[in-house]
């Protein structure tokens, strides 16, 4: 199966912000259906959404391209070029090693690709929600959750209270109870998740602000979130695509979780506390305990 870890779709989510409603129609379909974009002539691609060939050139255009052929092939080298995402090359034969080494190269690929759709405004805009906020809510469906939790644990250490829920009903129900002095993050690797979308806009129609997280953009998700934090990852039959999702998505949470501690007052303290109660989880003799075993 063709992989696309791509130069085209990292360009095509890099400048979402500046297309016009048809040229996003555009955008999300070839997100979506790179394998058979790649194949198509730009009537037919026109043909298929319904638009004129000329929006679709224009699109083209807009991504820096000489036309619709040079898009096109790009696209075609992204899908079948072994340069481009290395680790399509794992097979069977592969030794153990040999596997590792090309999963931690994937995984490489996907944080540098997301730092390269770093948005200051975007960044700058989501820490500023946080120190603002009284309380921040973390909510993720499926690996997404895991997401969600391992961002709880870490602003758990943070002045700000925060919390989470694994179940989707508690989700709602604390969505709902949300108010103006709050932030959710909106977690999701397709960014269609119908439940995630759902506790979004329950947590804006409560008046609370909403940092949505995301390896593509959603026009459904941008009715309700304040700012969207795009990821970027790969997808392999060895691998699935929220996988590397994850990993990029963690490390964006990462770098806001860092500049909210060096930004917030009251760090210090909320530390102090934490740690004195992980220590409790600790022995105080290893050695003594090791003897009696």
């Amino acid at each position: 199966m063709p992989v696309h870890n791509s130069s085209v779709l990292l360009k095509i989510k890099a400048a979402m912000p500046s297309f016009s409603s048809k040229e996003r129609e555009i955008a999300e379909y070839v997100i979506a259906n790179p394998d058979d974009a790649s194949l198509m002539t730009i009537s037919e691609m026109a043909s298929t959404l319904g638009l004129a060939d000329s929006t679709v050139f224009k699109f083209t255009k807009k991504l820096g391209y000489q036309g619709y052929r040079d898009f096109r092939n790009d696209l075609l080298t992204d899908a079948y070029n072994p340069e481009i995402s290395v680790h399509e090359n794992v097979s069977r034969d592969d030794s153990a090693i040999d596997i590792a080494k090309k999963v931690f190269r994937s995984s490489v690929m996907s944080l540098e690709d997301t730092a390269k759709l770093f948005d200051a405004d975007d960044l700058d805009k989501a820490v500023q929600l946080l120190l603002d906020a009284r309380r921040v809510s973390f909510y993720g469906s499926g690996e997404s959750n895991a997401v969600a939790y391992d961002a709880y644990q870490k602003f758990l250490r943070s002045p700000i209270e925060v919390q989470f829920a694994a179940d989707y009903h508690v989700q709602l129900m604390q969505a709902s109870l949300l108010g103006k002095e709050d932030c959710i993050f909106a977690i999701t690797h397709t960014g269609l998740s119908e439940g995630i979308i759902n506790i979004a806009r329950i947590a804006k129609d409560a008046g609370a602000k909403v940092i949505a997280v995301a390896s593509y953009p959603s026009k459904y998700l941008e009715q309700y979130a304040d700012v969207i934090l795009l990821s970027a990852s790969e997808e392999t039959g060895y691998r699935s695509e929220s996988l590397s999702s994850r990993i990029a998505q963690l490390a964006l949470i990462d770098s806001l979780y860092t500049t909210v501690m060096f930004r917030k007052p009251g760090v210090p303290e909320s530390l102090h506390a934490i740690r004195s109660a992980i220590s409790l989880t600790k022995l105080d003799n290893p050695e003594n305990y090791m003897s009696q075993l």
